[in-house]
């Protein structure tokens, strides 16, 4: 544990470092790690618990930058949130919502091609009901996950606000949310002794962090701010998208694998208990085809069936779907070493 916890350490401090110069991520960045060292459902309070210790530094360090109007309207409706999004961790695997994180940061790959003009015009502050929403969304996400940064960055980049004040605004509005996690975390037995050790390392980094970056932001044009928060973002997915995607095929067993059947060419994927085929031919089309058991049947194919049982070996069934097409089923029958198909509609 111990040489992980070093190598954890300083990792952290560069993962902030660029979250302050990216307007966000050390959280995303350091999930994938995070899961290689402890259980999903425990992620979230480690993460919370150096992330909550960054905010508070960066509020000591900018907080004459920020935008108490959005403060006020993040923060009441972020914390109600939180405690939903922590109750929901009881029934959704987090790892599925990650996946769909990545797919929301990826969307953020135009804004990396728009010159400063475009910025500008796209810039504007929102009605307060939007900023009530933000603060839900995010509440929800981070009391899911226990990340919110990178995944919200876009809204802050096109609010109109400077770099200082996005950096400051975003710590205070996270402060509270962080401090009300863990909390819930705590309460609901969302930790472990190995979380809280993790957790502690991660924000020793994050507070040494916060005091040494304020020397580097002031180099940095606001241009040059968002376009590398654009750019963090869509790194972020990718990152994302590809952890989550294979811990979901080890965790649901998904495989996918190619036959050759009838001189048809197949395509089938397991997922978890559940086996789909897909099958493409000019003439028909997409197939998406769901092996069956015989109970499955319609009353009048039942009866096909049972007769068909009486000549062939064995049948393996197969229920077939076709775009605007009506539902059809496939009755493979074996005798012998020979294989007729036969295709019924329902």
């Amino acid at each position: 544990m111990a040489p992980a916890l070093v190598l954890l350490f300083f990792g952290s401090i560069l993962a902030f470092w660029i979250s302050t110069i990216c307007g966000g991520g050390a959280s995303l960045i350091l999930i994938p790690i995070l899961n290689s060292l402890l259980a999903p459902s425990i992620v979230p309070f480690a993460l919370t618990v150096g992330t909550a210790s960054n905010s508070a530094s960066r509020i000591i360090i900018f907080k004459k930058n920020i935008n108490w109007k959005i403060f006020y309207w993040f923060v009441p409706f972020s914390i109600p949130a939180v405690l939903l999004g922590a109750w929901l961790i009881k029934f959704l695997n987090p790892i599925y919502l990650q996946l769909s994180v990545s797919l929301f940061l990826l969307a953020n790959l135009p804004e990396i091609f728009k010159s400063k003009t475009d910025h500008e015009t796209n810039e504007k502050p929102y009605p307060n009901f939007i900023l009530a929403i933000i603060g839900f969304l995010s509440g929800l996400v981070s009391g899911i996950t226990g990340a919110i940064g990178l995944l919200f960055n876009r809204f802050y980049l096109s609010y109109g606000l400077q770099k200082e004040e996005i950096v400051a605004t975003r710590a205070a509005n996270e402060l509270f949310l962080h401090l009300f996690k863990l909390v819930v975390y705590i309460t609901l037995g969302f930790y472990s002794e190995a979380a809280i050790y993790i957790g502690i390392t991660i924000a020793l980094a994050s507070i040494l962090s916060s005091f040494s970056i304020k020397y580097i932001l002031p180099y940095i044009s606001d241009l040059v701010f968002k376009k590398i928060g654009y750019m963090s973002m869509v790194l972020a997915g990718i990152f994302l998208l590809s952890s989550s995607v294979n811990k979901i095929i080890d965790q649901d067993h998904i495989s996918v694998s190619t036959s050759w059947v009838i001189r048809e060419q197949e395509t089938s994927i397991s997922w978890r208990e559940s086996n789909f085929i897909l099958e493409y031919s000019w003439e028909e089309g997409l197939e998406i085809e769901r092996p069956i058991l015989s109970q499955e049947l319609p009353d009048q194919l039942i009866l096909k069936y049972e007769s068909m049982t009486r000549t062939y070996d064995r049948i393996f069934l197969e229920k077939v779907f076709r775009f605007r097409e009506p539902i059809s089923y496939e009755f493979y029958c074996y005798k012998g070493s020979s294989l007729t198909k036969f295709e019924f509609s329902e």
